[in-house]
């Protein structure tokens, strides 16, 4: 019934034309017009009432729920793309009505419908995409997550199947019989390889858990030391310390060697790893007189007292000749230098014990010889790791003196002056 009302009037003008003695081939021609025009015209009003009155009731809807879901959707334009299905369908089925008599124009306008059915449903889904990309960015578990390259990932397959159905439409092919052209999977893979490249390295970051949003890295080949702000299909972007960016490629977290911090951040403490050189002939034997004046430095006197007593008891067992220094066992101000350190770090209550703790000797070189500090802070951030560790040396480096040894550094120029007696 109501496809015959729309067939007559669709006729109207053309059979009223014919009526009043207009040539058939031109009364055709001004009722193509007239109808296009009309429908076109209608769609377009239908459009903008149906696009307003959706996204109305979409806002409306989505301040009375509580989930930001739906809040998501209206930012990306979900309702407004979702709006004009409804004058798609309308025009779909028209089409056939109002060029009844030109089925070569029923044709064009029937292939254009169908290509902008496939790109409205592209741009639907890309929309669900944003917005499940920005709503699960709220959630710590996803934070960290590279949401911007599943979501790439996903659209790239959007628009390769969308790609794929407008050429079947446009010349008839199959998708199957387009997909096993090689000449085509060759440009395919020629004008895609970083991409591919980025697609397989975004699933291995992301399967092997190699890189979060928010890591700390350092990309020495490209010049990268800060953290990674961006991780999409193609390129990892990363604001560096001085608040400048770097660009890398995706597929170089997996092809190419960098560090990560994740694993400081995640431990328990920040590591401490710095030598004092300590000059080699400031090194000597605790005399008597000695021991008894290090014994006043709080610290160490219970180690001092303690392995005195192991000392004496074993020179007097073994009855070492105590007459040349050298013989039997004796404590060294290096020695005790180092337990010192060991016992100012153990009551530091800014480094973490749980984690290795100790002072070592490393081997000597032409600078000295090098006494390293090693353990963690408790604390991780930057500026404040920077301060307890140089509180920790301030202190170390104003104590030397107190166990008559000399920190080592190169002659400066009023080293030379008292060694030649000038001024």
């Amino acid at each position: 019934m109501i496809d015959e009302a729309l067939r007559y009037y669709s006729c109207w003008i053309q059979e009223y034309l014919i009526e009043n003695g207009m040539a058939l081939e031109w009364a055709i021609f001004l009722n193509i017009l007239v109808n296009g025009f009309v429908v076109l015209v209608a769609l377009k009003l239908l459009d903008i009432v149906f696009r307003k009155l959706v996204v109305i009731v979409f806002k409306a809807f989505s301040v009375r729920t509580k989930t930001t879901f739906d809040d998501y959707l209206v930012k990306s334009n979900f309702p407004r793309y979702v709006a004009r299905l409804l004058p798609l369908v309308i025009f779909s089925y028209l089409i056939p009505i109002v060029f009844i008599e030109t089925p070569l124009f029923a044709k064009i306008f029937e292939i254009v419908t169908n290509i902008y059915w496939v790109i409205l449903v592209v741009f639907i889904f890309r929309s669900i995409l944003r917005t499940s990309r920005n709503y699960l960015e709220e959630s710590e578990r996803f934070k960290d997550k590279p949401l911007e390259s599943y979501l790439q990932i996903l659209m790239i397959f959007a628009w390769g199947i969308g790609i794929f159905l407008i050429i079947q439409i446009l010349t008839g092919y199959s998708i199957a019989s387009l997909a096993t052209l090689g000449a085509a999977s060759a440009v395919v893979l020629l004008i895609f390889k970083d991409t591919i490249l980025g697609f397989v390295a975004s699933i291995q970051v992301s399967v092997n858990d190699i890189v979060r949003m928010g890591d700390w890295i350092i990309f020495s080949k490209y010049g990268a030391d800060g953290f990674v702000v961006e991780i999409n299909l193609s390129t990892v972007r990363i604001q560096n310390w001085d608040n400048t960016y770097t660009t890398i490629p995706t597929y170089s977290l997996i092809s190419d060697s960098f560090q990560n911090w994740r694993g400081m951040d995640e431990s328990g403490g920040r590591r401490i790893k710095r030598s004092i050189y300590i000059k080699q002939s400031s090194i000597k034997f605790l005399s008597p007189e000695d021991v008894e004046r290090f014994k006043k430095i709080e610290l160490i006197r219970p180690y001092i007292e303690h392995r005195q007593r192991d000392i004496e008891k074993h020179n007097t067992l073994k009855e070492v000749n105590r007459e040349v220094q050298i013989n039997g066992r004796n404590q060294t101000n290096l020695g005790v230098f180092r337990n010192y350190i060991d016992a100012f770090l153990n009551q530091n209550t800014a480094i973490n014990k749980d984690l290795s703790l100790m002072v070592r000797h490393l081997a000597p070189t032409d600078k000295g010889l090098p006494i390293e500090n090693y353990c963690f802070s408790r604390d991780k951030r930057w500026v404040n790791y920077e301060h307890i560790q140089a509180d920790i040396f301030d202190h170390l480096l104003a104590a030397v003196p107190y166990f008559d040894l000399e920190v080592f550094e190169l002659p400066t120029g009023k080293d030379v002056q008292a060694l030649t007696g000038s001024n």
